[in-house]
């Protein structure tokens, strides 16, 4: 099921940046106080109890602009309004109902999506007052908030999650009980679809050979082939079953650059390149090895590993590298996991798309990944094993003392999630946190997959 898309649309300077980097908890979107600002969309991914979901930041919508740039902002708004499930409609309580606000509601009554008006500055019990004017836009969701202090955020975030709904349950025969025991004894059940066909991405920037790629495997012209960037505009899901494998292979659309996104095909295929990243198990990042690693690279690789993807990195187009040596593809991988710390326990194979050079190695690495992700260790052999290297390195003592680890358990999900439980969960600090991952891949082969680790209270 892809992923729940939220888009936050309005005019020019209501704060819609503001209130997207509260959302992602980070400085990601350029604020200022001139309008216009945000000229690019922005893409992040925000968490609220247990709960995440795909943001988009838009451009300030400007009705019957004459200004070329803006009509081309306000064709992407409308595509984000299309791909969108919920829509954050900011205004500013200062300003009151202006002519642009209305001519967006319009819009937005024409679009037949969930609306919740978000009533930004409201920081005073005035204001709050003042922003009972916006009920005249007759949506039926409204939320007051301050962006910059975060004041009402949290309630306005309850009322999004109350919207997400819940993953489809699978038909009876096609699920298994999984049976997880607790520190206490208890059995915790969860479902898990049994026997499911892997779903493997092929993504990365444009131009990078994903649709060579893909048409190398299955053997067959499926997705189109051209030298030039962005081609493929959407998603391409293809079925794969021979040699006794089978799995569903996703093409996605290349992600660009934000700065260069400047068509709105462009644009609709970065979002449904990310929705492909929602759907997916496993992500193949292809990177053009005469490009090498490079920052948007990074970015993608970071997004599918906070999705929580398994992941392993292709380093397409090696025979047109020149001047190669024995140890340059060693050095080279060396070179590409010094960038992509601190998750570097990711396989790298080096491929031609278009000379078929190691790609069906590339696709036994896959499914070892989509493996490695479904992977449950028994509490029991959990405990034996992580209890031990935890008395050999016990966790630092705090203000005098002693933080110990008593328990250790496998969450119920459907990535590698572990809980430790501690008399002091809180005083367990970073670097400890990552001795306990380095363990635990050390022990059980989790490699391509991103962990979680939370501690609780014993």
């Amino acid at each position: 099921m892809a992923g729940f898309t939220v888009a936050i649309v309005g005019r020019p300077n209501v704060g819609k940046s503001t209130l997207f980097n509260r959302l992602l908890e980070e400085k990601k979107a350029i604020v200022d106080d001139f309008s216009g600002v945000t000229r690019d969309r922005q893409y992040g991914i925000a968490d609220w109890n247990g709960k995440a979901f795909n943001v988009i930041d838009t451009g300030g919508f400007v009705s019957q602009s004459d200004d070329i740039f803006e009509k081309e902002i306000n064709k992407q708004v409308m595509i984000a309004i299309e791909e969108a499930d919920v829509l954050l409609f900011i205004v500013d309580v200062t300003a009151g109902v202006t002519d642009l606000d209305d001519a967006m509601a319009q819009v937005l009554r024409r679009s037949k999506k969930p609306v919740i008006v978000v009533v930004n500055k409201v920081d005073n019990g005035d204001r709050m007052l003042d922003a009972t004017e916006f009920y005249i836009f007759g949506f039926e969701h409204y939320a007051f908030v301050s962006s910059i202090s975060g004041s009402g955020t949290g309630d306005m975030l309850d009322l999004i999650t109350s919207m997400i709904p819940e993953g489809r349950s699978l038909p009876p025969q096609d699920v298994e009980i999984i049976k997880v025991e607790d520190e206490d004894g208890n059995i915790i059940e969860m479902e898990r679809e049994k026997n499911p066909i892997p779903k493997i991405a092929i993504i990365g920037q444009p131009n990078a050979g994903k649709s060579t790629l893909l048409n190398a495997m299955i053997g067959e012209e499926r997705s189109i082939v051209s030298d030039i960037a962005g081609t493929t505009r959407d998603s391409v899901h293809t079925h794969y079953k021979q040699f006794g494998k089978e799995f569903i292979l996703i093409d996605t659309a290349g992600l660009r650059k934000k700065k260069n996104v400047s068509e709105d095909l462009e644009f609709y295929s970065v979002i449904r390149a990310i929705k492909a990243m929602d759907d997916a198990d496993v992500c193949m990042l292809l990177v053009d090895a005469t490009r090498g690693l490079t920052a948007q690279d990074i970015n993608i690789f970071s997004l599918a590993a906070r999705k929580g993807k398994g992941l392993l990195i292709l380093v397409n187009k090696w025979d047109l590298v020149e001047g190669k040596t024995t140890n340059s593809a060693r050095d080279y991988e060396r070179e590409l996991k010094e960038k992509l710390k601190p998750f570097t326990d990711v396989s790298v194979t080096f491929t031609s798309a278009t000379e078929k050079t190691r790609i069906f190695q590339a696709m036994e690495k896959a499914l070892e990944v989509y493996e490695n992700r479904r992977l449950r260790i028994p509490t029991s052999e959990l405990n034996e094993v992580m209890l031990k290297e935890i008395e050999r390195y016990t966790p630092p003592i705090v203000r005098g003392y002693s933080v110990r680890i008593k328990f250790v358990m496998q969450l119920p999900t459907h990535t590698p999630v572990f809980a430790f439980y501690s008399n002091h969960p809180d005083d367990i600090k970073q670097p400890y946190k990552n001795f306990l991952e380095n363990k635990l891949r050390q022990h059980f082969n989790f490699s391509g997959v991103p962990i979680k680790i939370f501690f609780r209270k014993k």
